[in-house]
């Protein structure tokens, strides 16, 4: 089925599951709505499942201009799809790009979130790295906007992508057709308009530590851009937890699925039982042992 987002852009919606609390889950650049399929067909069971493609993904439009391209226009996305399908609140599960949007969906939209799911989020934070992270996003769009099929084959054998190759190699072809896949110009876009131009995580602490929305924040050892962004996040959001799964890249629902479903369950069922609040007081970060 289709929404229409706030510009008139349609996007591409697939759902399953009949009942339950709903889910949406949020792609990243390299993948498609169809990437979380172990997802929603594993929570399907419990829950109601939403995903879509991002504007400049297939089947969605693919707007020419740019400046129709933002982190905050990939928010106003996730909600316009929600309120395709007539939900109030949803728990809202991001990778990577879909990441950044889920922190974004929680400062923008509280609302309309149950939870917050955030996976291998962390490209460009850094400031140390920030204006190396913009340059190479740049020459990613014009890569792209040349030939996506030949520079598919290179962007999937990047050095947080190759652990999944490794462990699986069907599944990983499978992650690099879908990438091959790209339109030219709604790859390009997507990383001049969104990707390039995201805030730091840091840019945003103060209100970080104002959200009270509880988070779970999954990374791979071996996604190094996002192992300390990760780290951050854990330590700025009031209720949020942190996941690092062992010798895991970046593609972290299709590398490891058993293990992201399994946290993924456990943090929804806390979260829907009130059972995921803010660290306890008593966990003082800056004490080594008690003395007294």
């Amino acid at each position: 089925m289709d929404v229409t987002a706030r510009d008139g852009t349609r996007l591409y919606v697939e759902t399953a599951g009949e009942s339950g609390t709903p889910i949406l889950f949020i792609h990243e650049f390299g993948g498609n709505y169809d990437a979380w399929e172990p997802q929603m067909s594993f929570f399907a069971r419990r829950h109601r499942c939403i995903t879509y493609a991002a504007r400049g993904y297939a089947p969605s439009d693919t707007p020419q201009d740019v400046e129709r391209y933002s982190q905050g226009v990939a928010v106003e996305d996730a909600v316009a799809v929600l309120d395709g399908l007539g939900i109030e609140k949803a728990h809202v599960v991001g990778l990577s790009m879909g990441g950044f949007t889920a922190v974004h969906f929680g400062l923008k939209a509280p609302e309309r979130a149950l939870s917050l799911t955030v996976a291998g989020a962390g490209y460009g934070c850094e400031k140390a790295t920030e204006d190396y992270f913009r340059g190479v996003s740049l020459k990613v769009a014009e890569n792209f906007e040349k030939d996506p099929v030949a520079f598919s084959r290179i962007y999937a054998l990047g050095a947080s992508r190759v652990q999944f190759q490794t462990k699986d190699p069907r599944g990983w072809a499978a992650f690099a057709e879908r990438l091959s896949r790209h339109s030219a110009v709604g790859a390009a876009n997507t990383m001049r308009g969104v990707q390039a131009r995201r805030p730091s995580f840091w840019d945003m602490e103060e209100r970080l530590k104002a959200m009270t929305l509880p988070t779970l924040v999954i990374v791979g050892d071996e996604d190094d851009h996002c192992l300390q962004p990760g780290i951050f996040l854990k330590r700025t959001i009031p209720a949020c937890g942190l996941a690092v799964l062992p010798k895991t890249g970046h593609t972290l629902n299709l590398e490891e699925p058993a293990a992201f479903n399994a946290l993924l369950a456990e943090f929804i069922a806390q979260a829907q039982a009130g059972a995921w609040g803010p660290r306890d007081p008593r966990a003082d970060p800056g004490q080594v042992m008690r003395t007294e």
